[in-house]
């Protein structure tokens, strides 16, 4: 049974991935709260990513690091602190996860690590200066360290829209709002975290082994059509 790290697993995308994987792997989750969810397979260490020490672990096969922000303001609002903030939770919190479980990947099976970004690296929206700054680092670090820690570690990414979390329940927070999202989306829809849990789980799988070094959209079309 491989083991697989979560960090960020108890609330949102994490969590729907921690269920996604929870019945077929050992699932290690990470975060400052602990998942709703009791299962054999689950043990939890409760951690603040940006200032606690990560536990020590011996091998493990997956890594998937889904702290993320939503911190949409016109730039005249934005603050430095806002951009730091952003990229700390985004950039420094993945590499500091990575280089502290790197060496316990090399000795794991098929090792992965798969990071988040966000469509708003591709598509130019206001509001989003912090946020596509930060996730756009996050690109730049799965493309590097793909190259760097091939063949023995994929690195991937996947980038979603919006997506129905807590995180983005500003965004979601009415149903004029609601409807209005759905239909900037070609396919009429916006994602459940289940959705995103499911591209998580294919890309750590054994059926993904010649990808690496790619950022995969789950967007419901809104990246690359044009309706």
């Amino acid at each position: 049974m491989k083991t697989t790290v979560i960090v960020g697993g108890s609330k949102g995308i994490g969590f729907a991935i921690t269920k996604e994987l929870i019945n077929t792997q050992k699932i290690i989750v990470i975060s400052r709260t602990a998942p709703e969810l009791e299962h054999q397979n689950l043990t939890h260490f409760s951690c603040d990513i940006l200032t606690d020490n990560l536990p020590n672990l011996e091998a493990i096969d997956n890594l998937i690091y889904c702290p993320g922000s939503i911190n949409l303001k016109p730039i005249g609002r934005l603050s430095i602190e806002d951009f730091k903030e952003d990229f700390e939770i985004n950039v420094i919190g993945a590499v500091k996860t990575i280089k502290h479980y790197l060496t316990a990947l090399k000795k794991g099976q098929q090792p992965t690590i798969l990071l988040f970004s966000t469509v708003a690296t591709k598509l130019g929206m206001p509001y989003h200066a912090s946020i596509a700054t930060a996730k756009a680092g996050v690109e730049g670090l799965v493309k590097s360290l793909g190259a760097e820690l091939a063949p023995t570690i994929r690195v991937n990414a996947i980038a979603p829209t919006v997506t129905d979390t807590d995180l983005a329940a500003k965004l979601l927070r009415n149903e004029k709002m609601i409807e209005n999202i759905k239909e900037r989306h070609p396919l009429k829809r916006f994602l459940d975290p289940t959705d995103v849990a499911h591209m998580a789980s294919f890309l750590i799988s054994e059926k993904t082994q010649s990808i690496s070094g790619q950022i995969m959209e789950v967007d419901c079309g809104i990246v690359n059509f044009k309706l």
